[in-house]
């Protein structure tokens, strides 16, 4: 009875802040209808009366925004949106300083928020060796000889991006699918190679780097991890999930860590605004990072807005929490989360599964942390007033991240509405679904990740379990969860387009759909990079649609998403990204 009536306080609660913002954006829409308010009662100038810096007209605004769901015009004065409706109503704000873009039909819609990825690492993967493009096993072993006869004796080699199932044939020799490290090893006699897997969960190395990071035959496989080996015990050079660590990678001078920490900055910031993104959830920086993060705010060098879950051990946890809490949603930097991971992923077969994997027998994935460990994150989370974010893919992972949250949403804490979070929920049992929506949890998954993932996942669960919990989006959705979207760059690339097209098409390559039914509506796809990404952020009072009042941070795209057909979806151009009221990327011919 407890949680049933906590429950319906937190509904209650919630319901009563929508109330409150609708009653709101009313007040506000019926204001600007009249005309915008010359004047107020005193004499002075409104706000409204004001020249706006930047107008956006004559285009099909999707504003996000309930109250007014459409619109042809917005003006934006510091750094806000000042007002937005008919051509004529915002045609009084434009004043002599006034930059106007003439829309022509084209779409403006909210920026983009990016519901999970990894900035630095991001920018990181525009610094090292691209494997994403490579078809086959030999594909690799040239581009890597090829970095190795432009390096130097010792230097290490470094990519990411491989993906063993997408490749066109299996490579030769291999063991369960996987290549061995002798191929590369030859070409690579005196360089250390490290290529991480395009998930992120699992690595290969070269017999050089296992050499000098002293891994043998005789190593023993860490807790939560595998060292794979051939039938001669040795090991192929394949690391999964907790074994990357065995991986001693090279030493960089902290000139250098600075210098490349700065491009990677950089670069990441430019692929995002390249595409439409305005706010990142950075799924998981160490506190190190953090205080760089917040120099660059402080130096008002961030270009991209980021909400950043920090990624530390429990006691780490507890030595520093209570010291980096920060909100500071109109700005550039909030840091209110926290990240942690019970699994791995399915390409890899690392997902923790309730049942084994149909092409692996035995195999049912790894617990890559204790659920004593997450338990204590939680109390920690509770405590400091921290929203938690676990990363969970498999079925028995997601399940146990469940139990986790329902034995902490138990304890009062006084704050009832937590939105703590699932990072990926990409596989649920058909009995876990309803408990997203029941607590409140925020299902952060990654349309791109279906697709790409699709040919595969029948092989990995089988077309029953599959069926039945495969990104079941749709399923959440009705059950009256919050789902929201990204890409989980860079294991995707950062494209909101092509994660809008696998999220309502769920179209593969070769024309194929993966369980249609699971599709999103054009509408719930882009509420789940707005507006719902804004609500899983705490932060859909100043972003996530396009309404007065709100910060100034949208996009010009070519194409009406909502109503172009499936096939212009991916044509469809970023042609203007705003933050802050100001064009800070443009596609260059205008």
């Amino acid at each position: 009875m407890r949680e049933f009536l906590q429950l319906e306080f937190r509904k209650m609660n919630r319901n009563m802040r929508r109330a409150e913002r609708a009653i709101g954006c009313c007040l506000i829409c019926l204001a600007a209808s009249a005309g915008l308010i010359l004047t107020e009662l005193t004499g002075r100038s409104s706000l409204a009366a004001e020249s706006a810096d930047l107008v956006l007209r004559g285009g099909a605004v999707v504003t996000m925004d309930r109250e007014q769901p459409r619109a042809e015009s917005v003006a934006c004065r510091n750094g806000e949106i000042v007002a937005v409706g008919s051509v004529r109503d915002v045609d009084r704000l434009i004043g002599e300083t006034t930059r106007v873009v003439e829309l022509n039909g084209r779409m403006v819609a909210p920026g983009f928020i990016e519901g999970h990825g990894h900035y630095v690492a991001l920018g990181r993967s525009k610094l090292i060796l691209d494997l994403t493009t490579a078809r086959q096993w030999s594909d690799i072993v040239e581009m890597v000889k090829q970095a190795a006869g432009k390096a130097g004796s010792g230097r290490w080699i470094v990519g990411r991006g491989w993906h063993q199932s997408k490749w066109t044939k299996p490579p030769e020799p291999n063991v369960g699918g996987y290549p061995t490290h002798d191929s590369i090893s030859k070409v690579t006699p005196r360089n250390p190679v490290l290529l991480t897997h395009a998930s992120g969960h699992m690595s290969f190395a070269n017999q050089l780097a296992m050499t000098l990071s002293e891994i043998d035959a005789n190593t023993a496989d860490p807790i939560g991890g595998e060292i794979m080996r051939g039938s001669d015990g040795k090991p192929i050079g394949v690391f999964r999930e907790a074994a990357q660590n065995l991986i001693l990678e090279e030493n960089k001078s902290n000139s250098d860590e600075a210098r490349e920490l700065a491009e990677s900055m950089k670069l990441a910031a430019e692929e995002c605004l390249r595409n439409g993104i305005t706010s990142f959830h950075d799924a998981g920086s160490s506190f190190g990072l953090i205080d760089f993060f917040r120099e660059y705010a402080e130096q008002d060098k961030l270009q991209v807005r980021l909400w950043v879950m920090i990624r530390a051990s429990n006691a780490s946890l507890r030595r520093n929490l209570a010291n980096y809490r920060r909100i500071d949603s109109r700005g550039f930097l909030t840091v209110r989360a926290i990240k942690r991971s019970i699994d791995g992923a399915l390409g890899p077969h690392g997902a923790w599964l309730l049942e084994p994997y149909a092409d692996l027998q035995g195999a049912s994935g790894f617990r890559t942390a204790s659920l004593g460990s997450i338990q204590e994150t939680a109390r920690l989370a509770a405590a400091h007033r921290f929203q938690l974010c676990v990363h969970a893919i498999g079925d028995r992972a997601n399940r146990a991240v469940l139990d986790q949250f329902e034995e902490a949403f138990s304890v009062p804490s006084g704050a009832p509405d937590r939105r703590w979070r699932i990072e990926h929920a990409q596989h649920l049992h058909p009995g876990d679904i309803p408990r997203f929506a029941e607590m409140n949890v925020i299902a952060s998954m990654q349309g791109i990740h279906c697709t790409s993932d699709a040919p595969f996942v029948v092989e990995r669960l089988g077309k029953k379990r599959a069926k039945e919990g495969a990104y079941v989006w749709q399923s959440l959705l009705k059950s009256g969860a919050v789902v929201i979207n990204g890409t989980d760059a860079p294991v995707e690339k950062v494209d909101p387009i092509a994660s809008f097209y696998a999220s309502v098409t769920r179209r593969l390559p070769n024309g194929r759909l993966f369980f249609p039914e699971q599709r999103m509506t054009r509408k719930q796809a882009l509420r789940s990079y707005t507006i719902d990404a804004a609500y899983a952020a705490f932060e859909e009072d100043v972003k996530g649609s396009v309404s007065v009042g709100k910060l100034a941070d949208l996009v010009v795209l070519s194409n009406n998403l909502l109503d172009c057909p499936d096939d212009s979806i991916l044509k469809t151009r970023i042609d203007h990204t705003i933050v802050n009221g100001k064009i800070v990327y443009s596609a260059g011919d205008e």
